[in-house]
């Protein structure tokens, strides 16, 4: 068959995909932000039976025929289509060694999963959680050895987040950042912490939500076609560059955790909202890695958003807002108290020093979790090791301890790592982004569009067109290094804590 009609049929089979993706998006997105706890169970069943459906359009002989066809007609594709076809070519291999029914009964057990996480972490109960996580983490296993009997699972996994990653790599990366930085966090440590008394008043959250709202503004998020939700886990997600969706939460008395999860998922907002228009409904729309996606979002969160250029941008309309609690506070206060740095025990409320140290304790678990050299049943108290051990800190209970992160409950085994390699993908970014524009003073005003067309031009548009080596090579002119994050997080923190 010519080019022109296989590209008919894979643009069809491509519309037929996005319809239920669409549908199952909205789904989750729901299930996450308004759905009654009572709604779980006919939430999996619907989420199992589309998942069936997704399936059966790709592991057919007809698409299988297809996929051999436009692979040898490959050169004569759009570059877009060509790393369309590639991926889905890879997707299909990975799936269709799995039994229909197996894929059905995962999604369906990914959606109760979810419910019994969120209940879970609410009242603390580690056992209602516990059975979800094994049966996920069995599924997961079984699927990548159906996949490939023999390469290293936990490498299996990373690949899906960031195809060419595995564990030696980021064994070699986690040491780079131990050497560079524990002795930086001990010498910290010694000196005394930044006041931020301030910050730890009442501030109603209906008037956070208009603080978030206004940020969504400075940072060119247009409300036509990026929303803002509640949730108790902030996140993204998005059905086309035209809906992308945040979440959002508000506590009373830590008004910034608001502001920094806006200004975070706001940056992963930006990536979905700006790839290019051809890429809509294609698997390249979810950008090059998960990564890179981090790095987007912690390049606007830490490296913009907790910089002395933006916090002296934020400060009047903080005073504007809370007067009372703001009252007498300075930039250089506010600044201060944005970059403390203190063992904590939550990940998402981290500073941006000690944050690599959240990431190693669930890399650490994970590798020996999905190797099976950790039961489940044992994650609490290793958890709870392992943040006395890195962070040096008593976890108090589960809600605050194992059960804080919702990635488990979808089995994004391997996922965590890509925060970390984001954070070091955003700072050598940062470098190219300073030889063409005056980056701090472009922030200093509040101007973010020509950061956001700097983006665009260079890494948004392209989606998952280029792969995260080829975009960091490309940007920066060299491959990845992660001394540029370390020499970032040194210089910035010397300053912070004036050594």
């Amino acid at each position: 068959m010519d080019v022109k009609k296989n590209i008919e049929r894979l643009q069809d089979n491509i519309e037929k995909r996005y319809v239920l993706q669409h549908a199952m998006t909205v789904l989750s997105y729901d299930a996450e932000t308004v759905m009654p706890a009572g709604g779980g169970e006919r939430f999996g069943e619907t989420m199992g039976a589309l998942a069936e459906m997704q399936y059966g359009l790709l592991v057919n002989d007809e698409f299988r025929s297809l996929m051999k066809e436009l692979l040898e007609q490959k050169k004569d594709l759009p570059i877009h289509l060509q790393r369309e076809v590639e991926e889905l070519h890879r997707t299909l291999k990975q799936i269709e060694v799995i039994p229909v029914e197996e894929y059905s009964a995962f999604e369906s057990a990914q959606a109760h999963a979810g419910v019994a996480w969120r209940k879970a972490k609410d009242g603390n109960d580690w056992e209602m959680f516990r059975p979800h996580l094994e049966k996920l983490l069995e599924y997961a296993v079984r699927f990548k050895r159906y996949y490939d009997a023999k390469a290293p699972i936990y490498d299996l996994m990373l690949d899906d987040y960031e195809h060419g990653l595995n564990a030696e790599m980021l064994d070699g990366f986690f040491a780079t950042l131990r050497e560079e930085l524990v002795p930086l966090i001990h010498e910290i440590a010694e000196k005394p912490q930044p006041d931020v008394s301030f910050l730890q008043k009442d501030y109603p959250a209906h008037i956070q939500e208009k603080l978030a709202r206004w940020l969504m503004e400075v940072m060119t998020l247009d409300p036509e076609y990026c929303s803002l939700g509640q949730t108790e886990h902030p996140f993204t997600t998005s059905v086309s560059n035209k809906d992308v969706r945040i979440t959002t939460h508000y506590y009373t008395e830590a008004p910034l955790s608001s502001v920094f999860s806006v200004i975070h998922e706001g940056g992963h907002a930006l990536y979905m909202m700006h790839t290019a228009d051809e890429l809509n409904g294609l698997s390249l729309a979810e950008g090059a890695s998960c990564s890179i996606h981090e790095s987007m979002s912690r390049f606007m969160e830490n490296i913009i958003g907790r910089s002395e250029a933006f916090t002296a941008f934020l400060l009047p309309k903080l005073q504007e807002l809370f007067p009372e609690q703001m009252q007498g506070v300075d930039a250089k206060q506010l600044w201060l108290a944005c970059n403390r740095a203190e063992p904590s025990l939550i990940r998402v409320e981290a500073d941006e020093l000690t944050y690599p140290l959240h990431i190693m304790v669930r890399y650490e678990l994970e590798k020996r979790m999905v190797s099976g050299e950790l039961a489940v049943s044992d994650l609490p108290e290793e958890w709870n090791r392992l943040y006395k051990e890195y962070l040096g800190v008593d976890v108090p209970d589960d809600s605050h301890g194992v059960l804080q992160d919702m990635h488990w409950s979808d089995a994004s085994f391997g996922y965590f790592p890509t925060y970390a390699l984001g954070s070091a993908y955003s700072a050598q970014i940062l470098a190219a982004m300073e030889k063409d524009l005056d980056v701090w003073g472009l922030v200093g005003r509040g101007e973010f569009r020509p950061l956001v067309e700097w983006l665009t031009e260079k890494l948004y548009r392209f989606g998952g067109v280029k792969t995260a080596s080829q975009l960091i090579q490309d940007i920066c002119g060299e491959p990845f290094d992660p001394h540029y994050y370390t020499d970032y997080l040194k210089a910035k923190y010397r300053k912070v804590y004036g050594l």
